[in-house]
């Protein structure tokens, strides 16, 4: 089975909300060529190599991400927070009938899947949105127990979405998406990033089944010239670490601390 490899050469951002078959929208990136291709990013512990392959070539040219535009908009829609988004297990849900309180409860969908709710009991929930569990609640609730019943359900909690930061961090680890997330957003949930930080990022998604990633500068996405990517459930989030940073800390720790010149 064939996988996508995405090229990015140095100092291109290219935009994952955009990736398709078809090209990549956003900055300009590297193009690709031939049937196989391996992206690497770099930090100061260790190489990520990711190896993917796919015939012909894809170049990043304002003509292709103007007919990409409408790609962005299909991928946000898939995460939290979204009309589509589907629901999960550990989501937590807030449903109500209308005029009818006792039905109306917070419930987290278990890890098969289901709920259990008055007059309904156990009902299967995962992979379907907020809209159509309305829809199937109501249709339950209006063949046996009441007339025209009124159902809303919004996803309080999205505990099945999971994003992956790590690298240079104050705190990396795997963060649950509690509705829209950008880049900055979860840079700031992990107390930022550290003294060693480089300033590029990389964003590491499954798309259709297949690998792809982009960098971003996240001094230019925090002064608003480049886009702050939204998250989508599964990424990989990598901050490098600057090797001459970490070389200039040690060498600082190393000294006795009357020996550092500081500026007058």
């Amino acid at each position: 089975m064939g996988v996508l490899a995405l090229v990015l050469a140095g100092g291109c951002s290219a935009s994952l909300d955009s990736v398709d078959a078809g090209g990549v929208s956003g900055k300009p990136a590297a193009a690709l060529v031939g049937s196989e291709a391996t992206t690497k990013v770099e930090t100061s512990t260790r190489e990520v190599t990711r190896t993917v392959s796919r015939s012909g070539a894809i170049g990043a040219t304002s003509a292709a991400a103007s007919s990409l535009s409408g790609a962005t908009d299909l991928t946000k829609a898939a995460g939290p927070g979204s009309p589509s988004y589907k629901i999960g297990s550990l989501d937590l849900l807030e449903i109500a009938v209308y005029k009818v309180p006792d039905l109306s409860r917070t419930v987290q969908v278990a890890e098969n899947g289901a709920i259990n709710l008055p007059l309904i009991g156990e009902t299967n929930v995962a992979g379907m949105t907020a809209q159509e569990l309305e829809r199937d609640l109501a249709k339950k609730l209006g063949d046996k127990y009441l007339q025209k019943p009124q159902v809303s359900v919004a996803v309080k909690e999205f505990n099945s979405q999971r994003i992956t930061i790590e690298g240079a961090v104050k705190r990396p680890g795997v963060y649950p998406l509690k509705g829209r997330t950008t880049l900055l957003q979860l840079v700031a949930q992990t107390e930022g990033l550290t003294e060693v930080a480089e300033n590029e990022v990389v964003i590491v998604r499954f798309k259709n089944g297949k690998r792809v990633a982009a960098k971003y500068d996240i001094d230019e996405v925090r002064s608003g010239t480049a886009e702050d990517p939204t998250l989508l459930t599964g990424d990989m989030i990598i901050v490098g670490t600057s090797a001459i940073k970490t070389a200039f800390n040690n060498v600082l720790k190393s000294l006795p601390l009357a020996s550092v010149i500081k500026p007058f």
